[in-house]
């Protein structure tokens, strides 16, 4: 009884893993595929910042999961203890990872609310200055969201305005409509723009546009997070049952 449990275990855990190499090699596959596509999809991924950081994020899963799934696969079928084992460690460093990221989440939760960020941005940015990390992040995020400040252009009247413009309270550039949100976008009318037409900005905070994207995925990530967890839990327990039993 004891051998035919241990047999079943294995091949459960055979096929479990092999599905995590499955889905880690198309991962992979399609992460390359984006990165070096002759066919001009990366262009269009890499004029988005978030999607060609996307890229790179899913390349680096896929090539953990494959990693993770051929390990555990060939721990399995060949009852190799010492595979079995770095399988066991490697889950088991992912999993405490994971678990620290979202304690830490959960205890620097209140450093996320709206006047953290309206303070920091009125304390570090320094408009068009693409020198400083702070402020070439902020200008990132305000031409890919087509967005103005954390709450709305208001939030730049404190910060020295532009030596052309003609008005102190003139929104930085990034806050200018453009035909392509990407850096390399034409502007509609930046004179306009900078000089306070209205209809030439964008007028929504950066906070509420990144809170509506994003709402809709906040559910479903958790329960992702939870369900990623509790199967990394099983194959550690799956793994070390078949570390012992194995003779």
């Amino acid at each position: 009884m004891e051998g035919d449990c241990l047999s079943c275990m294995k091949y459960l855990m055979f096929l479990f893993n092999f599905f995590i190499f499955l889905g880690g090699a198309c991962l992979l596959g399609l992460g390359i595929w984006v990165i070096v596509d002759p066919t001009g999809f990366r262009e269009i991924v890499a004029a988005n910042p978030l999607l060609f950081t996307g890229a790179y994020i899913m390349l680096a899963m896929g090539a953990m999961l494959f990693l993770l799934g051929f390990l555990g696969c060939c721990g399995a079928i060949r009852e190799n203890k010492c595979l079995l084992l770095f399988f066991f460690m490697f889950i088991l460093l992912i999993f405490l990872a994971e678990l620290s990221a979202a304690i830490l989440a959960f205890i620097f939760r209140e450093n996320l609310t709206r006047e953290f960020f309206t303070k920091e941005l009125k304390k570090h940015y320094q408009r068009n200055n693409d020198t400083d990390i702070f402020s070439s992040t902020w200008n990132s995020v305000m031409i890919t969201f087509a967005c103005c400040g954390v709450n709305g252009p208001e939030d730049f009247e404190a910060i020295p305005h532009l030596p052309y413009s003609s008005l102190e309270k003139a929104p930085p550039e990034a806050c200018c409509q453009r035909e392509l949100q990407s850096r390399e976008g034409m502007f509609v009318n930046k004179e306009a723009c900078l000089s306070g037409v209205e209809r030439f900005q964008n007028r929504q905070g950066c906070y509420t546009v990144i809170l509506n994207s994003f709402e809709t995925y906040v559910y479903l990530a958790g329960a992702l997070a939870i369900g990623v967890l509790a199967i990394e839990l099983f194959a550690m327990i799956f793994a070390m049952c078949l570390f012992r039993g194995i003779q």
